[in-house]
């Protein structure tokens, strides 16, 4: 298995994930221009993506499914019913053809890869993250979420890479100069994590198999690449777990693709 976060951020979320039979975006929330330069930069074009899974309809999220869909008729796009209602209009036609339910509490194989779908509390219509796993790899991917529950971070644990929402510094949050209902917004159960969330999750599902976590969905007025890493080392350190030995700790953006990672 292969992973690369192409794109992340709160303007814009694409993944990559590559298995010996398949070639998988994990959301596809930019341009198809700015997703087909992406993949060039690590070696890949979209004529070879076969699926997309989309997390849910937000635009930072959604944007690039329905041209990506229109431009290569081979991608099939994973969503559930509720997020597949609530596709804005802007995404264009998607063809029934490549249109699939996957529900929220799914679990389906393709090939060499299952995949399975957890439901998590955003103010989306139907929110759920995804779970990859090839043969004894495990990538799991969760953003947009108030919080991560005690049953959710029980069957993360122990995964060999994990990708998890930092979106804000409180402090910079509090202090910056969004309105108090959006700054409600963001801090409640069905807005995002903080750094001192996704540090306090990952203290609690590292485990001695994982070799990988990715720092995604940083906001970029409520965060910097700097705090967020600082914060989330420090707080592994201080749990006694060993960061970028008994795994690497990586910084994602919305511009730079991470390097292509063999787990």
């Amino acid at each position: 298995m292969q992973v690369s976060i192409l794109s992340s951020g709160s303007s814009g979320n694409v993944t990559y994930l590559q298995t010996d039979q398949h070639q998988i975006l994990l959301d596809a929330g930019l341009s198809g221009i700015k997703i087909r330069r992406l993949l060039k930069q690590i070696g890949r074009t979209i004529e070879d993506i076969d699926m997309i899974f989309v997390s849910h309809e937000h635009s930072d999220h959604a944007k690039g499914v329905g041209i990506l869909a229109r431009r290569c008729p081979n991608i099939q796009v994973y969503a559930n019913q509720e997020t597949w209602d609530a596709m804005p209009a802007s995404l264009g036609k998607i063809p029934r053809s490549q249109r699939n339910v996957f529900p929220i509490g799914s679990i389906e194989t393709f090939g060499d890869l299952t995949v399975e779908s957890m439901g998590v509390s955003h103010d989306a219509a139907g929110e759920q993250c995804y779970l990859f796993r090839q043969a004894d790899k495990q990538f799991v991917m969760i953003t947009d979420t108030g919080y991560i529950s005690e049953s959710i971070q029980h069957h993360i644990k122990n995964a060999t890479a994990l990708a998890l929402e930092c979106n804000y510094d409180v402090e910079m949050l509090m202090n910056g100069p969004y309105s108090w209902p959006l700054k409600q917004r963001i801090l409640c159960d069905t807005g995002h994590m903080s750094n001192e969330d996704e540090a306090a999750v990952l203290a609690n599902v590292i485990g001695d198999d994982t070799e990988a976590v990715f720092i995604v969905h940083r906001s970029h007025h409520n965060n910097t690449r700097a705090v967020a890493h600082q914060t989330i080392d420090d707080e592994l350190t201080n749990r006694g777990l060993n960061v970028d030995k008994d795994f690497m700790l990586y910084d994602t953006d919305i511009c730079d693709p991470t390097k292509l990672i063999n787990l």
